[in-house]
Parts: C-alpha cells; structure tokens; sequence
C-alpha cells in the first residue's frame, strides 16, 4: 500500500488499524534541539480523541502517546521520531454484520476491488482513527513553528453557520463548548442540531474554518508546490472531506477584478484580504484563512439497502459507535495539518533559500 506518508522534509509516515493492537508513526525530519512539551502533545490528542462529549462516538480510548525514539531529556535529537498509541476500547464484533457486505458512502468496496482483503473491523486502515497520528505529528509542527498562531473552529453544521467574520471572534472560547464554535449562541443551535439527529439515528455535515496568524512572507513555491495547493492536498487526505476554499474561494469567481484585487498598503500589506495570505503560491504575511467542508458520517443507525459480496442487494444497519457529526472531533485535526504543511515549508525555506 502506498501513500503512507506526508511531507517533504518535515516528515510524516503513519502504520496501524483501528481495531489493530496499536496505531503510530515515524516523524523524520525534525531539527535536534527542539525541547518538547510533551504535556502539550497530549492536550492536543485529547481534543481529538472519543467520548470526549454526549455528541461524539463513545469509544473510549485513553489516547496516550509513548515515544520510542528521537528524544533525549525533553530534546529531539535529530533522528526518527518513533510513537506509538495503543487501541484499548474496540468492540470488534460490532462490525461482524458488514464482514460480507459493502457500507454505503464507505471505502469498503473500493478497499477490497483495490487490494483484495479488507479489515472490515472499524475501517481498517481507512478508519478515521488513524488521524490520531496526524495529531501528534501536527503538535510537534506547532512547537516547531511556534510563532505562528494556529486557530481552527466549527464555522457551520447542516445549515446552522457562524456568519461573523473571524476577526471578532474570540478563539479562546472555541474550546468552551463540545462543538468547538467561539461563538456561545451559534454553538448551542449546533449541538441541539446534532442531539437532534443523533435521536434520528442519523448524521449531519458541517465546515471547520482555519486561521493562520503571523505566518511570514516567502512560504510555498511559484510553480507545483503553492503553499494553498499544498493545503489543500493536506485537508483533502483527511477522512470525509468534501472541500477546500481559501481566501475569497468560489465566492470571488462571482467578483470582477476591480472588486477582488487586494490593493497595498506602503508596508507591503494589503487593505483587504481576498487573496487569504497567499499570493502566486506564496505566503504574503497577510493572515491565511480557509474553510474546509466535512460530509455526513456515512455510517447511520438506519436501515438501507447496500451490495453483498455475491452481488446482491441487501438490507443493512449500522451498528457500533459513531460520530453524529465528526466536525467538533475534526477542528485539532484541521490543525494539525495544516501545522505540517507550514512546518515543511519553514525548513525547505531554511534550506534552499
């Protein structure tokens, strides 16, 4: 299988299964000497992590990351970054029903026509817990880059959206609720829509929405390698994904050039934003913000009609533990990449430029 890994230099290659003894990673690529603060990576996979809350999937696992190697009295040292976080909670024999069937909307068809085995169990491969690696990786890219200020939060789910703009928003609030919304009000609406389709034993999607603060001048490249193009490859390889906008996005191809170009100010600044902080594939030092849209979890407590192995069209129901909406659990997630793809590009610049 390939695909595995992520990054250029700053790099990230992930190995487990969701119902595996364990998940884990190889970050290569780290400069010695960054003295990390382990409490901190666990605060960030706490955030992602199951049964955090009445509205997420109540598989309940720990989530404790143990590093084997590349550390040395708090510092890295150069080497590979090896970590490891075990699976303790699953019920596998929840998934025992779908072992000769094919869920809708799932990569269970496409797993098994692609590689001819499938681990039914939880995903497999595919499964969603996977990012807990992302997670961990994307902690140590925040402490790498330190001075950029990452902010993620649920700006939409279904059709309740957070319509104020993010530069009024208070981001410490984001984590005051168990949808992840800085705004109170739009929250509850949030959470009372997902209780509600939970009761319906059905899913929602939703939008998280990113912010990069301070992120200086001159990351990304002109040609293949544009820092949004890199973005948005990195919000697209996460699990249900359907979009990725940065800056004015679909809305400014209703705009004329008159309208949408960003004019500058004396110190390199600009008076608007619509590029959304990049320019020719280029960090500009203006902030860079981006949506990303998530489906509905396509796993629901209803019955459908679905495809055998044998070819035949059978009636289903998904059983076992699931999110009603994965957007609150995505937030540290969409963070987490996009520290990766920030943290590559900073030592490509110290290489090469």
């Amino acid at each position: 299988m390939a695909g595995n890994s992520f990054g250029k230099i700053f790099k990230l290659t992930t190995f487990g299964e969701s119902h595996g003894q364990a998940i884990g990673g190889i970050i290569d690529g780290c400069p010695s000497g960054l003295e990390l603060d382990l409490k901190a990576i666990q605060s960030e996979l706490d955030r992602r992590k199951p049964g955090q809350s009445k509205i997420v999937t109540q598989r309940k696992e720990s989530d404790s990351v143990e590093f084997l190697s590349g550390l040395f009295e708090g510092k890295t040292t150069g080497t590979p970054i090896g970590f490891l976080i075990m699976n303790t909670n699953q019920n596998s024999k929840d998934y025992s029903h779908i072992k000769d069937v094919y869920r809708p909307s799932h990569a269970d068809y496409t797993y098994e026509k692609k590689y001819g085995v499938r681990d039914y169990r939880g995903g497999g491969r595919s499964s969603a817990r996977e990012t807990a690696c992302r997670v961990v990786a994307g902690a140590i890219a925040k402490q790498l880059i330190n001075s950029i200020e990452i902010h993620a939060f649920t700006s939409s789910v279904g059709d309740i959206f957070l319509e104020k703009p993010y530069q009024s928003l208070d981001f410490s609030k984001t984590e005051t609720n168990a949808v992840r919304c800085p705004d109170p009000e739009v929250a509850n609406k949030m959470i009372e829509k997902i209780q509600s389709i939970k009761k319906d034993g059905n899913t929602i999607g939703g939008t998280v929405t990113c912010i990069l603060k301070n992120v200086p001048v001159g990351l990304g490249e002109p040609v293949f390698d544009k820092l949004h193009a890199d973005l948005g490859k990195a919000m697209l390889s996460i699990n249900a994904v359907k979009g990725f906008e940065y800056g004015s996005g679909f809305c400014g191809a209703r705009m004329t050039g008159k309208e949408h170009n960003d004019l500058f100010n004396e110190d390199g600044s600009t008076k608007t934003n619509l590029s959304g902080g990049i320019q020719g594939g280029i960090s500009n030092g203006m902030d860079i913000y981006f949506r990303v849209a998530f489906k509905p979890v396509a796993t629901i407590i209803q019955k459908q009609e679905t495809l055998d192995k044998a070819g035949n069209i059978v009636e289903m129901q998904g059983k076992g533990r699931h999110d009603p909406c994965v957007v609150p659990r995505a937030v540290p997630i969409v963070e987490a990449m996009a520290a990766l793809v920030l943290a590559d590009f900073y030592l490509i610049n110290k290489i090469y430029n």
